[in-house]
């Protein structure tokens, strides 16, 4: 790849200050930092922070973590298609389809999503970041593979303008961009975000075609209609060949992302492993004053619903919108479960709570760090006096 780094030191003058092309250098150096390590360096003043794990390598950790989630999803829908409408096809024709399918989506959020980055990067006169690099991964693997592109590019344009870059851009946003396209989407387009059509890919425009008794309802949505009885089996909600978003419904290719990142040190175990526990000690709440059999359900099962688990791994852990301190961490994630489950069994209109759940304690992340910190210093103060 010697010649790539000689063809982009060739023409990077002409997008430095006083280059012909510096309009576009933002764009320029979006493309350089994706391909190699930025060439800058620390100043000969002040004190600095030396580390082999940098941001682009935090970020690329993060979207190795999450190739699984998208291999299996691309398959996912590619079988659900040729199931929904009756048709045989083999292990590469399934993929191959669901490749198709999810490939627009992928380039509509990176093309959208990076180009508005560009933009603001090139009006403040600053680099693009390689935060949205994640974001732009993260976003297809959340939506329903039948959602319009145009209306996945408005609810990516609305999350980044306005949940992100008014904020400041990466490191200053309150909000997770990715679930804020999806907030955007389901409350924007309900009809888009809800329904057994949503999650097949042409169900709605081919419904004729479709097998008799065939239904594309998610668990989640057959629990929350009280039809506890048509969860598929553990095994195949395990596995993840159930319908759902493209890159939530396998709980083992999700773990495998979990260890990649826990593996690096680049999630955060003590979200991960309280979001869980919170989730299991209020569907265990439920399960006590169960009076209709989604409050029935056992308590571990509702780990395997929906993207709880890919919430918890992927969503919860974002370190820009979660809490900052250890303490914290153990509070932020178990009130993230704990939260989830609840607006998902007690609200039907919300039937996937992970969302609003980890939104609403982006909010109150500051918050949380805030007093785990005054209760730090008022411990020392106490501490200090004491001994004096």
């Amino acid at each position: 790849m010697k010649f790539l780094r000689n063809f982009i030191d060739k023409i990077k003058p002409g997008f430095q200050e006083g280059g012909k092309l510096y309009m576009f250098h933002s764009f320029f150096d979006a493309i350089e930092t994706f391909l190699y390590v930025p060439d800058t360096v620390t100043g000969p003043r002040g004190a600095h922070i030396r580390d082999a794990m940098d941001m682009k390598r935090t970020m690329m950790m993060v979207i190795i973590a999450l190739v699984p989630s998208l291999l299996f999803g691309m398959w996912n829908v590619g079988h659900w298609h040729f199931l929904a409408f009756g048709e045989d096809a083999d292990f590469w024709q399934t993929f191959w389809f669901g490749f198709l399918k999810v490939l627009p989506i992928i380039v509509v959020s990176y093309v959208v999503g990076l180009g508005i980055e560009i933009i603001f990067a090139q009006s403040r006169k600053h680099e693009v970041n390689e935060g949205y690099f994640v974001t732009g991964f993260l976003i297809p693997l959340i939506v329903p593979v039948d959602t319009p592109l145009w209306m996945l590019a408005i609810a990516i344009a609305f999350a980044v303008v306005l949940g992100k870059e008014v904020f400041g851009g990466t490191g200053m946003n309150i909000l997770n961009p990715a679930l804020t396209v999806r907030a955007f989407l389901f409350f924007a387009y309900p009809g888009w975000m809800s329904g057994d059509s949503v999650w097949i890919e042409g169900m709605t425009k081919n419904a004729g075609m479709l097998v008799d008794g065939f239904s594309g309802a998610t668990p989640l949505a057959e629990a929350a209609a009280g039809n506890v009885a048509n969860l598929p089996s553990i095994m195949d909600m395990l596995i993840g060949i159930v319908p759902g978003s493209i890159g939530e419904t396998s709980v083992i290719a999700i773990f495998a992302g979990a260890i990649i990142l826990l593996w690096t040190g680049v999630g955060s175990w003590k979200i991960m492993l309280s979001m869980f526990a919170g989730g299991l000690l209020m569907g265990l709440t439920l399960n006590l004053f169960a009076v209709n059999p989604y409050m029935e359900l056992p308590a571990w099962e509702h780990l395997l619903l929906g993207g709880f688990a890919f919430g918890a791994v992927f969503m919860a852990t974002d370190p820009v919108t979660a809490t900052q301190t250890e303490k914290g961490k153990w509070i932020y994630g178990f009130l993230t479960g704990l939260l989830a489950i609840l607006i998902r069994v007690l609200n039907p209109a919300y039937p996937e709570g992970v969302m609003l759940a980890i939104l609403f304690m982006n909010v109150f992340a500051p918050l949380i760090d805030h007093y785990v910190v005054e209760a730090n210093i008022k411990k020392r103060l106490k501490r200090a006096q004491t001994k004096g």
